[in-house]
């Protein structure tokens, strides 16, 4: 696409044109902060299943900065949109007042991990000292791209605060938004993490937890190879039916499931409910460098609170045995709050190439970050937390 005396940027319409090795250490260079979400299975998996093409409204245009012999230093996960589904960073207001006025929204151009909202690095760049130079150019050839293109704009998603800061340097505007996660705080078990509440959210959550079980429910942990295509044929019942009433239509086929499930089965938790030896419900975690991902839950039976233990208290049990810091349940929920997942901050940049237009979105994310400032101001004042355990240390901000 373009290039320099010492680089070439190249545009892939597959992520299966560009090197895996060279993929991962660019995403995934320090293994402690593993993210299995920009690793070169989960994306292939899901452009060979089918979910991710042009037809499903992703068509891919994966970037890679590469040397002139053609050694890979950065790339990024570039798509070219129709619609605005499975993002998580909300545009559809923007889409709707553009082309009120006369504009063309779509197509736009939309850097991030498709229907994943999982915080994580973006312009994916080798060790090295030039990481900043390397994410400049990236930026400078994703832009090129948007206006070759004749998008209206680019999106970089769930990026981490630091290509935040640093994209915002470079003229990108800035947005914010919230999830609720869990934080580790050095416990050793969850009764360690429920002496940290105060008294009436201990209780709750004992109770919560009681009754989830009550009606001679089971649970299992299940990973690595004794996860099975009988684990996912139950699983994928269980998804499906949650993905059409929140969705209309779920994002996953069924064979993306059996793909992950032989390239990434390490980094892949089940968390599978039985009542009577049959499964009945069951929720997909992944499993980072330091953190648990809750992804999709589902169930064939309505139990109380079945989806709160299976979805929030097992993860956290897991998170604890397994050293983990964070436990990421996912987005929206201020219902979490009360279950010790505490608000915190994900972030976006935008490139919006009409002029007037991008006044307007600038006015409106002003006012949006000082709304979002409020809601979070007062829902730490809620925290579930003793006054006594938040004296300790504030980990939360």
């Amino acid at each position: 696409m373009g290039e320099s005396h010492e680089f070439v940027v190249r545009v892939f319409p597959h992520i299966s044109g560009i090197s895996e090795s060279g993929w991962n250490s660019c995403a995934n260079p320090v293994d402690a902060k593993f993210n299995p979400f920009v690793s070169y299975a989960f994306l292939n998996a899901l452009e060979k299943s089918g979910c991710v093409s042009g037809r499903t409204g992703w068509q891919p245009q994966h970037l890679a900065l590469e040397t002139n012999k053609g050694e890979l230093l950065a790339c990024m996960p570039n798509y070219l949109k129709s619609n605005s589904y499975g993002e998580y960073i909300f545009d559809h207001g923007w889409a709707e007042a553009f082309e009120n006025a006369g504009g063309d929204y779509y197509p736009k151009l939309q850097c991030a991990v498709p229907f994943t909202p999982v915080q994580g690095n973006r312009l994916l760049v080798t060790e090295g000292q030039n990481h900043d130079e390397y994410e400049r150019l990236l930026a400078s050839a994703a832009v090129q791209l948007t206006d070759r293109l004749e998008a209206s704009s680019l999106h970089i998603t769930f990026l981490t605060p630091g290509e935040w800061d640093r994209l915002g340097e470079l003229g990108f505007l800035k947005r914010k938004a919230q999830q609720f996660h869990w934080h580790n705080r050095g416990y050793e078990t969850f009764e360690d993490f429920l002496e940290d509440l105060s008294s009436r959210k201990r209780k709750m959550i004992r109770r919560e937890r009681r009754d989830a079980l009550a009606n001679d429910i089971k649970i299992q942990w299940v990973t690595g190879s004794d996860i099975t295509e009988d684990h996912w044929d139950h699983f994928f019942d269980f998804y499906e039916d949650t993905g059409s009433r929140k969705w209309g239509m779920p994002y996953l086929n069924r064979n993306f499931f059996s793909l992950v499930g032989e390239t990434m089965a390490n980094d892949i938790l089940l968390i599978m409910c039985t009542r009577n030896g049959q499964y009945i419900g069951g929720a997909l975690n992944f499993i980072g460098g330091e953190t648990l991902y809750g992804r999709y839950w589902g169930c064939r039976e309505n139990h109380n609170f079945l989806h709160f233990e299976t979805c929030y208290y097992q993860a956290i049990e897991f998170a604890i045995l397994n050293g983990l810091r964070y436990v990421e349940a996912g987005a929206q929920g201020p219902h979490k709050l009360a279950r010790g997942y505490m608000p915190q901050t994900m972030y976006s940049v935008h490139y919006i190439s009409h002029g007037s237009f991008r006044k307007a979105i600038a006015d409106f994310l002003h006012r949006e970050q000082q709304y979002l400032e409020l809601e979070q101001n007062a829902l730490r004042s809620h925290s579930p937390f003793s006054k006594k355990s938040l004296s300790k240390t504030d980990k939360f901000k």
